[in-house]
């Protein structure tokens, strides 16, 4: 018995896209312990599967993923809804050039409104219009349940345990130093 089948003994009853790949180079190379490269190999073809799904919701809206980010943003950020361009861009990971394309676009759409900053005249704040506002409750609310249903197969403990897990994985990597 190999030892992916000791460690899952369902696994070959439950192959799936990755199992293929991993098969290959552990009978290439057996010398190395592709533990790892399931795990990663399974998030980015989960990350593959869940985008399409993901951004035909928001495009309902009138959105795409990045315009949502920043309403989600906006409307986390809690009353008065407005945040400057550099908050945004540092909580999207986003240069100050893409995050003025994204601006550009969601002003143009009257879901935002870009105001000076009466603190510092040289910087401005971007505000979630009424229109934003409705725009992105609505567009969550139909989000929540098309990630609820996505993730369906799991059941509420396996859900859990792979958020907890996934939580534990997110904070090595964003403690590791950039490279």
């Amino acid at each position: 018995m190999s030892d992916e089948k000791a460690r899952h003994p369902d696994a070959a009853d439950a192959a799936d896209a990755v199992d293929a790949v991993v098969g290959a180079w552990q009978r290439e190379r057996p010398d190395l312990n592709l533990d790892a490269i399931g795990v990663a190999g399974r998030l980015g073809r989960t990350g593959l599967l869940l985008a399409p799904a993901q951004e035909a919701v928001f495009t309902r809206f009138g959105l795409q993923k990045g315009e949502f980010d920043v309403l989600a943003s906006l409307r986390r950020s809690g009353d008065p809804y407005t945040l400057r361009p550099s908050q945004l861009s540092a909580t999207l990971m986003l240069t100050r050039a893409g995050m003025t394309n994204r601006l550009d676009r969601l002003e143009a759409a009257g879901l935002v409104e870009r105001t000076l900053d009466p603190d510092d005249r040289r910087s401005f704040k971007v505000r979630l219009t009424d229109k934003g506002y409705t725009t992105v409750d609505e567009a969550m609310t139909a989000h929540t349940a098309n990630v609820t249903q996505l993730l369906s197969a799991l059941d509420a403990d396996q859900l859990g345990a792979l958020d907890e897990l996934l939580r534990t994985l997110l904070r090595g990597l964003e403690a590791q130093p950039e490279q």
